[in-house]
């Protein structure tokens, strides 16, 4: 067993050919369909700034759209000489494929055969010869066409476990034709690492020559293992997504397979993993799944430290760091504020901020901030200050602007009514206004006593969420968060209450605050 090891590992080739499958297969996730543009931007990103070697952009044939997309595609990479990373996913049919795809401008066609004798008896109702024959009569149609061809063996996997005198028959016939890489896909996501790893041995025993890709889904949790495993194996070749995207489970991501292939095998990838939280993000938009604060290498919270013992550690030669430094991914490590919070979180997010405090003082503040973890609130950095002057009133100044009283309304058949008083720098102000809904209203009323009693401009609200903290029940607390623009100047601001509008009013009011500590600094 340590020999066969140590072979494997020897086997592992110095570069891996990363291929993003997210413009095809990821668009096949469940109520994800990109418009022609949104895929030329993440096309552009992908090639230039992800560095990836190839992309899958479409399947032939499926639209209007998908066509008007390709072409979009292949221009912008032909002016800037990528056309060759451009591919399209085509189908054994004669030449309609081949056609479709010469029309878009592009030069490489993915042709998708049965890898499987269950797909091409049950689906294709063919033999094996009769499919090997129509696969050949694409190839020569393609070879007239100049169009380069990659050959997916579609349920593999399947065709490995139940039928491999099949497969063999397949890749016997089409080893020495013009195919230049053989795509092996676990279209079901049916395999585990270890039965990967027996394939791959297999398929590269016998065609030692062959360029294989892997395709991997992730049915059983294990398209990123079994990637691995493929590599290990003797793939030259994988097949990823941006955030895993894809049908069902989805299909490997790319940020973690470029992570994983670079710190535990020390393979070689032509990524730019700085961008890679770049790229996720601009995928969650056009694609709207959002995906787990959790998600490796790309998740809201991957890079926050929660418990105050870790915080220490980092303070103490980064103790409780590894290699996924958030830095190499165009990110920066944080220290979340809650409940867990230790004296050396409080110490992190005061340094970041600017603020020193004696040790006295951040005890008392890392207490008020454990209260509030315990009520659920989640505290952001942008609220340390305002903790700090309430816990620290006899040094610290008071609130400029405090709500002295509201009142909100909402009749059927009527607009929302609201009614404020506010104090600003020891002067009482009154306002009242109407609006779409009664945090709307709230909001106009603020705008008024700003404008015609104060002359001053009131920040955008740029963005607006609520949500209920994890564990609530019925009666939950509500979190809003509201993210405000000021010029040039962004502040996100949150809220906890029982009652949506009361917890968006509180973080209303942390806002205008905060802008007025800034004013008043000026």
């Amino acid at each position: 067993m340590g020999d066969s090891k140590v072979n494997t590992y020897q086997r592992i080739p110095p570069f891996i050919e990363i291929m993003d499958c997210t413009l095809r297969d990821g668009e096949q996730t469940s109520g994800v369909s990109f418009l022609p543009h949104e895929k030329l931007m993440m096309a552009r990103m992908l090639l230039k700034d992800i560095n990836v070697d190839r992309i899958e952009v479409a399947s032939a044939r499926v639209s209007d759209g998908e066509k008007d997309a390709v072409k979009m595609i292949c221009r912008y990479a032909n002016q800037i000489g990528m056309l060759n990373k451009v591919e399209v996913l085509g189908f054994v049919d004669g030449t309609q494929s081949i056609d479709w795809i010469c029309d878009c401008g592009c030069k490489v066609i993915n042709l998708l055969a049965k890898g499987s004798l269950k797909h091409c008896t049950h689906q294709l109702h063919k033999t094996p010869e009769e499919h090997i024959n129509d696969i050949k009569n694409s190839l020569r149609y393609a070879a007239e066409r100049n169009i380069g061809v990659n050959l997916y063996l579609e349920d593999w996997s399947n065709g490995m476990k139940n039928s491999p005198e099949y497969v063999y028959q397949i890749m016997d016939a089409l080893i020495d034709t013009n195919v230049n890489r053989f795509m092996l896909p676990d279209t079901l996501g049916v395999l585990n690492p270890l039965q990967v790893i027996e394939f791959f041995r297999k398929m590269i025993k016998r065609y030692p020559n062959a360029h294989f890709d892997f395709h991997a889904h992730n049915d059983y949790d294990l398209a990123v293992s079994n990637s691995l495993a493929a590599v290990l194996s003797g793939a030259k070749g994988l097949h990823v997504t941006v955030n895993g995207l894809g049908e069902r489970c989805g299909n490997a991501p790319l940020a973690s397979v470029q992570a994983i292939l670079k710190d535990q095998f020390h393979a070689k990838t032509n990524i730019k993993e700085s961008r890679l939280n770049d790229i996720s993000k601009l995928v969650v938009g056009y694609s709207g799944i959002a995906i787990a604060p959790n998600q490796p290498i790309v998740g809201e919270n991957v890079f926050t430290q929660v418990a105050g013992v870790h915080a220490d550690g980092d303070n103490k030669d980064n103790l409780y760091c590894n290699d996924l430094i958030p830095e190499r991914f165009g990110r920066k490590r944080e220290y979340a504020l809650g409940k867990n919070s230790g004296k050396a979180n409080i110490a992190r997010n005061l340094k970041e901020l600017g603020l020193e405090l004696s040790a006295e003082q951040t005890k008392k503040v890392t207490k008020r901030i454990t209260e509030l973890g315990d009520r659920k609130e989640i505290v952001t950095q942008d609220d340390l200050p305002f903790i700090v002057s309430d816990v620290l009133k006899h040094s610290a100044p008071e609130n400029k602007i405090k709500l002295v009283s509201y009142m909100v309304s909402l009749a059927y058949g009527l607009k929302p009514l609201a009614s404020v008083k506010v104090s600003i720098n020891g002067n009482l102000y009154e306002a009242d206004s109407t609006g779409d809904g009664q945090y709307d209203a709230f909001v106009k009323s603020l705008r008024k006593i700003y404008k015609e009693k104060l002359g001053r401009t009131f920040p955008l609200l740029e963005n607006y969420a609520v949500t209920i903290p994890p564990g609530g029940r019925t009666d939950a607390l509500v979190q809003t968060v509201i993210t405000w623009r000021f010029g040039d100047k962004m502040i996100r601001t949150r809220g906890l209450d029982v009652d949506q509008t009361e917890a968006a009013i509180k973080a209303t009011i942390k806002m205008l605050n905060m802008f007025e500590e800034q004013e008043y600094n000026n």
